[in-house]
């Protein structure tokens, strides 16, 4: 992405996450730090949620997903989806659960829960 910058810990420029998290108040946490942080954040709640929503965006730089949530796929099978149809967006997993090693090849990122909103903001302007 050109044109972008991180000066003091805050991103400056256009990136586009889209954080799917079932439990409200850890996605409020972190999409508030994200968004602090320089960032566009589009939340959803379940990968039903997430999918629909992938089906309007016309720009999308990173995908945040947990691994367990309601819908009809889990974590890992929407990064696959993510991957096959925006083979250039970045996928980041935060979860208690650890993917498979055969998962992992889709992911760039995993941390687990629970992760500070300051580290995981820190952990995407590195990947970024």
């Amino acid at each position: 992405m050109s044109g972008n910058a991180v000066t003091d810990g805050v991103y400056h420029g256009k990136a586009t996450i889209l954080f799917v998290e079932d439990d409200v108040l850890t996605r409020m946490a972190i999409s508030e730090a994200l968004r602090e942080h320089g960032y566009s954040v589009i939340e959803a709640a379940s990968s039903d949620e997430a999918l629909c929503v992938l089906q309007g965006l016309t720009h999308l730089d990173l995908l945040l997903t947990d691994m367990r949530m309601p819908g009809a796929v889990d974590g890992c099978g929407l990064a696959r989806h993510v991957r096959e149809v925006l083979p250039l967006v970045k996928i980041v997993m935060v979860s208690g659960q650890a993917p498979e090693s055969d998962d992992h090849s889709v992911l760039d990122g995993y941390l687990a829960k629970p992760v500070a909103p300051s580290h995981l903001a820190d952990y995407l302007l590195r990947l970024m």
